[in-house]
C-alpha cells in the first residue's frame, strides 16, 4: 500500500522506515528538505494513486493549517489520518470540513515514543468503518506483532480521546516510580537506590516498561545529578483532568501528577512562601530566609 506521511521528526522519520520495513511504500515530506522525498505537498499528493491515504505527523499547533494545505491538494475518495496528540475535540470539525470535499478523516492515538521503529506502535484509531478497514495493511505494519497494540475505539475523535487518557495514566504511573525513588533516596538504611529499582523489573507486580526506562536512565546518572526537575506537559493530561470534571469523574492520581508538574516548574513555590507564613503567624514557628 502507498502512504504519503507528513512531518517526519523523531516519530514520523521512524515511522516512515518502520512501514519500509514491512514492504509498504512511503512517500515524505518535511519542511526539513534533508529529510524530505518530495519538495511539496503538491508533489507527494501527485507521487501517490488515488484513492490516495496521507498520514500527518506533525505538532498540534500546526496540524489544522497542514490539514487545510492537504485538502487543496486531495481529492474525493482520499484520507487524511491525524495521528498527532491533538485534542479530541478537534477532530469532528476537520472530519466535517474534509467530507464537504469528498475527503474522509481518521484520528490515531499514537503510543510507542523513539523506540516504535523497533518494538511496534500502540495504536487507538477513531473513524468510520470503511476508512479504518482500507488502512488496515499501514495499522498492521505500524503496530507490534502479535495480537495486542490495535484498537478501533469509535468513531471520529475516539482514538485522540483514547490516547488522551493513555497519557493521563502515564501521568500517574509516572509520578509514582519518582515518589518511590525519593523515598528510596532519602531513607538512611539504604545504600544502592539504582539496584533496587533494578530488581523490581522481573518478578514484581510492578514491572512495566516505564520501570526499564527508569532502571536505564539511572544506569547513566545514579543520582540523576545532570538533570533539573522542571518538567512541561504536552497538554494531553490537562485534557484529561478537564473531561473528568465535565463527566464528574475523580481522577485523585492523574490530577496530583498534573499539578505536581507544575510545581516543579516553581523555583520557590509562592504558596509554599503562604504556608510558612502562615504557620510563623499563629504559632510562631521558625521560617528560613533568604
Amino acid at each position: 500500500m502507498q502512504l504519503g506521511l507528513v512531518g517526519l521528526g523523531r516519530m514520523g522519520g521512524n515511522m516512515r522506515e518502520r512501514l519500509r520495513a514491512a514492504g509498504q511504500e512511503v512517500v515524505g515530506y518535511d519542511r526539513n528538505a534533508d529529510r524530505s522525498d518530495v519538495a511539496s505537498l503538491a508533489e507527494l499528493a501527485d507521487k501517490l494513486q488515488s484513492p490516495r491515504a496521507v498520514w500527518v505527523m506533525v505538532p498540534a499547533a500546526v496540524t489544522d493549517a497542514t490539514i487545510d494545505a492537504l485538502a487543496e491538494v486531495l481529492g474525493e475518495g482520499d484520507i487524511i489520518i491525524d495521528g498527532g496528540n491533538s485534542r479530541f475535540s478537534d477532530d469532528a470539525p476537520r472530519a466535517a470540513r474534509l467530507a464537504e470535499r469528498g475527503i474522509g478523516y481518521v484520528d490515531v492515538g499514537v503510543s510507542g515514543g523513539v523506540w516504535g521503529n523497533v518494538n511496534g506502535y500502540a495504536l487507538m484509531v477513531g473513524g468510520a468503518q470503511e476508512h479504518v478497514d482500507h488502512l488496515m495493511p499501514i495499522f498492521e505494519a505500524l503496530k507490534p506483532a502479535g495480537d495486542h497494540g490495535f484498537v478501533h475505539a469509535g468513531p471520529v475523535g475516539a482514538g485522540h480521546y483514547a490516547k488522551m487518557v493513555h497519557n493521563g495514566i502515564e501521568y500517574g504511573l509516572m509520578h509514582a516510580y519518582a515518589e518511590g525513588f525519593e523515598l528510596l533516596s532519602a531513607a538512611e538504611m539504604v545504600t544502592n537506590v539504582p539496584g533496587i529499582i533494578k530488581s523490581w523489573r522481573e518478578g514484581t507486580v510492578v514491572q512495566s516498561w516505564l520501570l526499564d526506562l527508569l532502571d536505564r536512565a539511572l544506569d547513566e546518572d545514579p543520582d540523576l545529578a545532570t538533570l533539573t526537575g522542571y518538567t512541561d506537559d504536552t497538554g494531553e493530561g490537562r485534557w484529561t483532568v478537564d473531561e473528568a470534571i465535565r463527566l464528574a469523574v475523580p481522577l485523585n492520581v492523574i490530577t496530583a501528577a498534573l499539578f505536581a508538574r507544575f510545581s516543579s516548574r516553581q523555583d520557590d513555590s509562592p504558596a509554599m512562601k503562604a504556608v510558612a507564613a502562615l504557620r510563623q503567624q499563629f504559632g510562631g514557628h521558625a521560617v528560613h530566609k533568604r
